[in-house]
């Protein structure tokens, strides 16, 4: 079988779903945030009447996932100009973007964030100084959250990766001892960057979210739950 794809697409009730055809041996349905786009990865052999049964079947579902979605803040589109407001660790800062030649940096300044980069500067680029200074200061972060939790809870990790994530907080890659977190972490009270961490070094006892990982939680960091909160109430 080939292992091209090719996609289609399909309206129901006002609803359009790409169905794209896989070299897949299950049907997955999602509804992807932030808008709600609505996609179904099929099998090559599934016929058309199947999927649109099916699709009919889990209109309703549908409905209710972009109902929820429809309700979340939306993605804030950052111009990366004077006056923007942006945040660091739960702080709200006013952005100030100070043209000049050499290179470009972020200077937070008390209630200000300084932003220095050449004239002409492309707001892509503007972007990433500031996500580049994220993960300085995260991974400054890291390295002594690691410090202060690897006697603890007594698990080496191997790697600290910090990354843009889309739908989750962290990740924990068992075998390698590898963890990866989050940048929007860096906006979120240091708190719930300590809380992500001790979450994934603690799969490195019990791969799953079963009593045993919870118990483990309860364990190590008490207060886990309020922190699980916090992280949930602060938005970007």
């Amino acid at each position: 079988m080939s292992n091209s794809n090719f996609s289609t697409i399909v309206t129901l009730s006002g609803i359009s779903v790409e169905v794209i055809r896989k070299n897949i041996r299950s049907l997955r349905l999602v509804v992807h945030p932030p808008e709600g786009r609505v996609s179904l990865s099929a099998p090559a052999f599934v016929s058309d009447e199947d999927i649109r049964q099916m699709l009919i079947s889990r209109l309703s579902w549908i409905k209710q996932k972009q109902a929820v979605l429809e309700q979340l803040p939306k993605p804030i589109k950052y111009q990366y100009v004077t006056g923007e407001t942006h945040r660091y660790q739960s702080q709200t800062y006013s952005l100030r973007v100070i043209e000049r030649q050499g290179k470009h940096a972020l200077i937070l300044k008390e209630n200000e964030m300084q932003l220095y980069v050449k004239p002409n500067t492309r707001t892509q680029n503007k972007a990433l100084v500031l996500d580049r200074w994220y993960r300085q200061q995260m991974e400054r972060q890291i390295d002594a959250l690691q410090r202060k939790w690897q006697p603890v809870i007594k698990k080496q990790v191997a790697h600290f990766t910090v990354k843009k994530m889309k739908t989750k907080w962290g990740s924990c890659n068992i075998i390698a001892k590898r963890i990866s977190l989050a940048l929007s972490l860096a906006k979120k009270p240091i708190e719930c960057l300590e809380y992500v961490l001790v979450h994934e070094m603690v799969h490195l006892h019990e791969r799953y979210h079963n009593a045993n990982f919870y118990r483990l939680m309860d364990h190590y960091l008490p207060d886990w739950r309020a922190r699980d909160e916090v992280l949930r109430r602060h938005q970007s």
